[in-house]
């Protein structure tokens, strides 16, 4: 299974990553958005639209929307010998690039985020600002590390 599974993700790395992570940050009253975390940011979804020509009724895709589809077909058609869905099969292509030691880092920071933010967007009570400050850390850890 391993054998087969490999060259599938060789092909499907061959295109082009997903869009990256886009943070919408407040200072001082003003709305801003960056491809980099900042404190207090919201993960905000940037999913590119698919449009429609008006004239002709017909489908206008981009080159990007046209090979995210393609990814997304070859990763749901082939899930059943990895096992992933099309959002993990998006972090492993964009990790396979990285050393091992990164890729090592990145899950345990995968984790780590996971939880910060988990207790950040908790219901229960105020967020301190160290909670938050600890989630800008990590989450700057992860874009220089390019996770």
């Amino acid at each position: 299974m391993k054998y087969l599974a490999f060259p599938l993700l060789a092909l499907s790395s061959l295109c082009s990553a997903a869009p990256p992570t886009v943070y919408r940050c407040e200072t001082s009253g003003r709305i801003g958005y960056s491809d980099t975390p900042c404190v207090g940011a919201r993960v905000i979804d940037v999913t590119p639209t698919q449009g429609a020509d008006k004239m002709t009724g017909r489908s206008i895709k981009g080159k990007e929307v046209q090979r995210e589809e393609f990814r997304k077909t070859l990763d749901d058609a082939t899930r059943p010998l990895h096992g992933l869905s099309h959002g993990e099969m998006d972090i492993l292509r964009r990790r396979q690039k990285l050393s091992s030691a990164a890729q090592t880092q990145c899950a345990l920071l995968d984790r780590q985020v996971r939880a910060i933010a988990a207790q950040v967007d908790a219901p229960s009570g105020a967020v301190d600002g160290r909670s938050e400050v600890e989630l800008y850390k990590a989450r700057k850890r992860v874009f220089d590390l390019g996770c």
